[in-house]
């Protein structure tokens, strides 16, 4: 997989996710009535955290488990006793984290396998191991996807894009871009090609408002050039041309490829999980 195909499939992975859990879950998660994320559960992600907590305490937990059963399956105690303490420390405080959650949590487990690992029980740390993982199965099936949607996707609704020094809502920008794009393939079509040039302009000029915006989510220029640099201006370079000569066949494919390298890429990434987000909340 190219580099630039990352973002893309971090949103395929996550609506693969999110629709196997949809359709392993009770009708009540696809209608979005009964299952919800606890209000405390925001707190440890952004923003009202300067790092996403609870993903990474996720993180920890899982290779300390892997930890704990490997070196059980080696027989190593004194590593096996280290990364158990972690997973102890780290299990231990998630209810405090998530007080709603605390009956998804099995204490009396862990000191199950804690009293193994005391024991020298490897055989047994592997049984209560295995138990535990398939707790963890049960809640992500449940939680994981929604949890993701909710707390690591961005939130369209809440931005605003400087529009020529007009501060304007997302959904009042893109409404307004789409007119654009089809107002240059309208004029087109009836060789109107002084206001084709013209929707041009004002084209480029929103292409480059809503590549500001990217900034709102993205550190790095990565994101903003695999659907806004330089195979989206070519596109547009060869529209403008093609607009020049008057030449409507070859200024429809052009603009078809400017909407597929710019357009689609950035829906197929942002749009769908947009989408499902809103429509799981409503």
């Amino acid at each position: 997989m190219r580099p630039r195909d990352g973002a893309f499939a971090v949103a395929a992975m996550l609506l693969t996710t999110l629709l196997a859990t949809m359709a392993a879950a009770p009708p009540t998660l696809v209608a979005g009535t009964e299952t919800k994320l606890p209000a405390s559960l925001a707190q440890w992600y952004k923003p009202h955290n300067k790092r996403h907590v609870w993903l990474h305490t996720m993180f920890a937990l899982r290779r300390e488990l892997q930890a704990v059963r490997e070196y059980a399956g080696e027989g190593d105690k004194a590593h096996l006793r280290r990364w158990a303490e972690r997973f102890d420390q780290h299990y231990r405080r998630l209810p405090r984290m998530v007080p709603e959650w605390s009956d998804e949590l099995d204490l009396e487990l862990l000191d199950e396998l804690n009293e193994r690992i005391k024991h020298d029980d490897f055989k047994g740390v592997l049984r209560a191991s295995d138990r535990l993982e398939r707790d963890c199965r049960s809640c992500h099936r449940q939680y994981q996807a929604l949890t993701a949607l909710t707390h690591r996707w961005p939130r369209f609704d809440r931005l605003r894009i400087a529009d020529g020094g007009q501060d304007r809502p997302h959904s009042d920008f893109k409404d307004e871009l789409t007119k654009v794009v089809n107002r240059i393939k309208i004029a087109t079509e009836d060789q109107r090609w002084p206001v084709a040039e013209q929707s041009l302009i004002a084209l480029r000029k929103k292409l480059q408002y809503l590549g500001e915006s990217c900034t709102e989510c993205h550190r790095d220029t990565a994101p903003r050039e695999r659907i806004l640099g330089s195979e989206t201006e070519h596109g547009l370079e060869q529209l403008q041309q093609a607009l020049k000569q008057k030449n409507g066949k070859t200024a429809g494919r052009r603009l078809g490829t400017v909407a597929v390298k710019a357009c689609a890429r950035c829906h197929a990434v942002h749009r769908l999980l947009s989408e499902t987000r809103r429509w799981l909340s409503d």
